[in-house]
């Protein structure tokens, strides 16, 4: 994935993004300040790569663990080319956030092993509330830009497939 030194790029995209279909699951919980940033960076980049927006289906879930059953819902029931997961998980004083952490990386990895459209992974797992800050279109980048090139790009892998 992409960080303030290394940038992902959608410029090399072969197939016709104008007819791809996206579905966004993103968390409520720290919408305002974090992931509503993302979702916007996410949209701004599918949409100055050619996608139109009749074909990005955006829903909110309450936190980032519903998004691994949003992603799977979506995969199974909507005619969409990929998925961007979008949350935040900040760490606390229990075990919480490693649970919630690891429960979501592996229900992503899991989808995406197991299933035949992509599901990107943006979850910020962070240590302060200012590090997603930072990350979610401050000082090091947006995490929702970065999940939207990655998606296209693997539309378009999944696109160079096709005879």
């Amino acid at each position: 994935m992409a960080t303030s030194e290394h940038q992902v790029s959608s410029s090399n995209i072969m197939a016709d993004t104008s007819k791809m279909k996206f579905a966004i699951a993103v968390s409520e919980w720290y919408y305002d300040e974090i992931t509503a940033p993302m979702l916007n960076g996410a949209l701004d980049v599918l949409q100055q790569a050619g996608v139109e927006a009749e074909n990005i289906l955006i829903k909110k879930v309450p936190g980032s663990f519903e998004l691994v059953f949003a992603a799977n819902y979506m995969t199974q029931n909507l005619d969409v080319d990929a998925v961007i997961v979008l949350g935040c998980v900040v760490r606390g004083e229990t075990p919480h956030f490693d649970y919630v952490c690891q429960a979501v990386t592996q229900g992503v990895a899991e989808l995406n092993t197991n299933g035949d459209v992509p599901v990107v992974f943006g979850l910020l797992t962070t240590e302060s509330k200012q590090q997603a800050i930072d990350r979610s279109g401050g000082k090091l980048g947006n995490k929702g830009s970065e999940c939207a090139e990655v998606a296209l790009k693997m539309v378009d892998f999944t696109c160079s497939f096709s005879f």
